[in-house]
């Protein structure tokens, strides 16, 4: 059976994986996400998820499969990833606070046997609501904003205050299935072959 190696410390990923029938192994990659740099959002989200993919790869044995992501919400043509302090998240919710952005995700998959590689970015619209002082306060003081690009989840505590999406729900959980089987086709695998039978 092929292993699934996930290049991320990412819990949403993780479950959504499992949720869909693949039980990975988690491998973080150590990237310096600092020193990778792109014209766009979403070419920064790419290169990021392409950089921690094959961080990941270069260290496994031939046979598996790995997936490396990133995501970054989208304003106005700025990359927010996580905060640096709860001030910087509850800065962050006064600008996004009321309007839709984007949240884009970088999808890389490597099969270790081949070398082959296939990557693309998904991009979700989020619609986000208007949190009140007291509520943003609760809501950073959670810990949770601290944790996740562009400060905000839609499965957690951070659901309260998003109006809305449209597109993949996955992508903005941090791994949008649809996109990472066509990726996985491309590289030779087909989904079901991968799915965790025994579960």
């Amino acid at each position: 059976m092929t292993r699934v190696v996930l290049a991320s410390a990412s819990s949403s990923r993780l479950s959504v994986l499992r949720a869909a029938g693949i039980e990975p192994e988690v491998v973080v990659s150590g990237v310096d996400e600092g020193a990778i740099t792109a014209e766009t959002p979403a070419g920064l989200a790419g290169a990021l998820a392409r950089a921690k993919a094959g961080a990941v790869a270069a260290h496994q044995p031939p046979g598996a499969v790995v997936i490396g992501c990133d995501s970054l919400l989208d304003v106005d043509g700025v990359p927010l990833g996580k905060p640096g302090s709860p001030a910087e998240a509850r800065d962050r919710w006064g600008i996004i606070a009321g309007r839709a952005a984007t949240l884009v995700t970088g999808h890389c998959v490597i099969d270790t046997a081949t070398g082959a590689q296939a990557a693309d970015v998904g991009a979700t619209v989020v619609r986000f609501g208007r949190p009140t002082g007291a509520e943003l306060d609760a809501y950073v003081a959670t810990g949770e904003p601290a944790q996740v690009a562009g400060s905000f989840t839609i499965e957690g505590f951070g659901g309260w205050f998003v109006d809305g999406i449209d597109g993949d729900h996955g992508n903005v959980l941090g791994l949008s299935l649809p996109l990472l089987r066509r990726l996985l086709n491309a590289v030779g695998h087909q989904v079901p072959d991968l799915w965790n039978r025994t579960a």
